[in-house]
C-alpha cells in the first residue's frame, strides 16, 4: 500500500488543475492510464468561456447556458460557474498563463449558443494544448505531486459510505497497486470514444463512470451525448475536429448542391446550439444519401483563416483539403453531458470521493453543453472540490484485504478489448446515435446484453475488465435513453420528437436499484 493525502485519477485539465491545487495542502498521487498529454482537454480547439469584456456579464453567460441546456440546468451550479469562472481565469493569468490578445485586450471568439464574444483562446485553435501544457508545467514543478502514468484504475476502495482510495493495474510491469488517501478525486473524462465515430482520443471510454457505478455512486443523465456537428470526413475514416469557432468566424454549412440549409432551420443559422446543428446535418446526409456535408470558407479572408486556425489548416492540408475553400464534415460523438452525480463542491454520494470535469454531472450542462463551458467547469469545480477536501481531516479506513488485488493479464485475451470496442462502437452508432427510437434502443440493449454474456468468465483479467467497462457504460446510456420518452438537447427520439414538460427532471441510475428521478434545481 502507498499512502497519500489526495489521489487524483485522470490527467485532463480537471485532473491536472485539481492535483496542482491539492499539492498546496498535502501529498498527491496523479494517476493516468496513458500519458499526461493524452486527454480530451489536450486536443480541445475551441477555448474557455468566461466573462471578461465590459459589454458582457455573468447574467448573460448564465442565460445562454440555460438556453442551451433546454430546461435541465441546475441554476445554482450555473451561477457558480459564471461568477467564479472569471476568478479562476484571472488566477491562471497571474501565474503566467497567456491568452490571445489584440491591442492589449483579450481576443474573444464567438461560438454557437453564445450571444456575446466571450471565448478566450490561446494559440488560436490550440487552447486545450496550451492550457494543458501550462498546467503540466505547474504540476511538474510541485515536489508534492507524484505522477503514475500507464496505470489503469481497477476499483474504488469503499467501505460503508466512504472511499479510502483506489486499486490500480500498472500496464508497464503488469502488477497491482493500492493507493490509500484521505480524499479521492475522479477526473477520468468522458465516454464518447465508445462510439465508432468520435472527436475524442481513444482513451475516453467512460471508465470513471463504470468505476463510480460499481462503487455505488449515482449516475445522472447518461442519455445526453453531445455530437459535435463538424468533424473532418476523410477517405481513411479518421476524424479530426473542426472547431465551432470556425463557424463563429462566418463559415457556412452547405448540402451536396452547394446550398445553405441552416438559415431555414434556426434564427442563428450555423451558430445554433450544437444539438440542432448536428441533427440538421444528419438529416441532410440522410436526404442526400451522403456521409458528409460541406463547410465552406470560400467567402472569408484566406489569410485571416490561416492565422486564426493554424492547426486546423495544417491538419486539413495533411489530409488533402484546403480549409480556406470547402471541406467535407460530419457529426461525431464529442462530449458526455451526464456522468457521476455531484453537488456544488464536486462531492459524490460516497464520502471522500469527488468527481470533476467531464466525468461529473454537476447540473451545469443540462441536456446540451454550451460550447466552451467544459474547460472552465474543470477549473471552477476542481478548485471547489480541493478546497472542500482540504477541510476533511478524517483518516482513511484501511483494511488488510485492501491490498489483496487479484487482477492479472492473460495473453489469450489480448484481442478481446479491441474486438469489444469495435462491437460497442457499432452498436452505439446504429442504435443510440444522433436520432434514436424505441426499436433501435431496445435492439441496442439486447446486443449489449449478449455481448456482456459472451465475455470470458474471468472477472479479474485486466482486458476482460476493460471490456466489461465499455459494455456497462454503453448500457447506462441506452437505459437512460429508453427512460426519456421525449426529445431534448443531445437526446433526440424520432418516436417522441418534441420536448415534454413531464420529463423536466434528471434520470439517476445506481447499481442494484431501480431508475429514479430527481427534480431540476431551478
Amino acid at each position: 500500500m502507498r499512502y497519500f493525502d489526495y489521489i487524483v485519477a485522470g490527467s485532463g485539465l480537471a485532473g491536472l488543475y485539481s492535483a496542482y491545487r491539492a499539492s498546496k495542502y498535502g501529498k498527491v498521487a496523479l494517476v493516468t492510464k496513458s500519458s499526461i498529454r493524452q486527454s480530451s482537454s489536450y486536443y480541445a480547439q475551441g477555448g474557455i468561456a468566461a466573462v471578461t469584456a465590459g459589454d458582457d456579464s455573468p447574467l448573460f453567460h448564465f442565460q445562454d447556458t440555460l438556453t442551451a441546456g433546454r430546461g435541465l440546468c441546475d441554476s445554482s451550479a450555473v451561477n457558480i460557474l459564471v461568477n467564479e469562472g472569471p476568478e479562476r481565469i484571472h488566477e491562471l493569468v497571474e501565474e503566467g498563463m497567456q491568452f490571445d490578445t489584440f491591442h492589449g485586450s483579450y481576443l474573444l471568439g464567438l461560438e454557437g449558443g453564445h450571444n456575446k464574444r466571450r471565448i478566450l483562446h490561446s494559440g488560436g485553435d490550440a487552447t486545450g494544448m496550451k492550457i494543458t501544457e501550462f498546467m503540466i508545467s505547474k504540476v511538474l514543478s510541485r515536489s508534492q505531486i507524484e505522477i503514475f502514468e500507464n496505470c489503469t484504475v481497477t476499483s474504488l476502495l469503499v467501505q460503508g459510505d466512504r472511499c479510502s482510495g483506489i486499486t490500480l493495474w500498472n500496464n508497464g510491469n503488469n502488477s497491482n497497486d493500492t493507493f490509500i488517501g484521505r480524499s479521492t478525486i475522479l477526473a477520468l473524462g468522458g465516454a464518447s470514444a465508445i462510439y465508432d465515430r468520435t472527436s475524442n482520443p481513444e482513451t475516453s471510454t467512460g471508465e470513471g463512470v463504470a468505476l463510480a457505478y460499481e462503487a455505488g455512486c449515482k449516475i445522472a443523465d447518461m442519455e445526453f451525448i453531445q455530437f459535435h456537428p463538424t468533424t473532418l470526413c476523410t477517405p481513411s475514416g479518421k476524424t479530426f475536429l473542426i472547431s465551432e469557432a470556425v463557424r463563429g468566424e462566418g463559415a457556412y454549412l452547405l448540402n451536396k448542391n452547394g446550398e445553405r440549409f441552416m438559415p431555414g432551420i434556426h434564427e442563428r443559422a450555423e451558430l445554433a446550439p450544437r444539438d440542432i446543428v448536428a441533427q440538421s446535418i444528419y438529416r441532410e446526409m440522410l436526404k442526400d444519401k451522403s456521409d458528409h456535408v460541406y463547410l465552406s470558407l470560400e467567402h472569408l479572408d484566406k489569410d485571416k483563416i490561416r492565422d486564426r486556425f493554424p492547426n486546423i489548416y495544417e491538419k486539413c492540408s495533411q489530409e488533402g483539403f484546403d480549409l480556406t475553400k470547402r471541406i467535407p464534415v460530419a457529426p461525431a460523438a464529442h462530449y458526455m453531458v451526464g456522468g457521476v452525480k455531484t453537488d456544488e463542491y464536486g462531492r459524490t454520494n460516497i464520502g471522500s470521493l469527488y468527481a470533476v470535469g467531464e466525468v461529473a454531472s454537476t447540473g451545469i450542462m443540462g441536456a446540451n453543453r454550451l460550447a466552451s463551458n467544459s474547460l472552465v467547469e474543470c477549473l471552477v469545480f476542481g478548485y471547489r472540490a480541493v478546497e472542500d477536501a482540504s477541510e476533511q481531516s478524517e483518516a482513511p479506513i484501511v483494511k488488510e484485504d485492501f491490498a489483496d488485488n487479484p487482477y492479472f493479464k492473460d495473453e489469450a485475451n489480448n484481442q478481446l478489448l479491441s474486438f469489444v470496442k469495435r462491437e460497442v462502437g457499432s452498436i452505439m452508432a446504429e442504435c443510440a446515435g444522433i436520432i434514436r427510437n424505441e426499436h433501435l434502443l431496445r435492439q441496442g440493449e439486447e446486443r449489449l446484453n449478449k455481448l456482456m454474456a459472451s465475455l470470458p468468465a474471468m472477472p479479474f483479467e485486466i482486458n476482460r475488465k476493460r471490456a466489461s467497462n465499455l459494455v456497462e457504460v454503453a448500457t447506462l446510456i441506452i437505459r437512460s435513453a429508453l427512460e426519456r420518452r421525449e426529445s431534448r438537447g443531445g437526446h433526440f427520439r424520432e418516436d417522441y420528437p418534441h420536448e415534454n414538460e413531464k420529463y423536466l427532471y434528471h434520470i439517476i441510475q445506481r447499481l442494484g436499484a431501480d431508475i429514479e428521478t430527481i427534480p431540476v434545481d431551478n
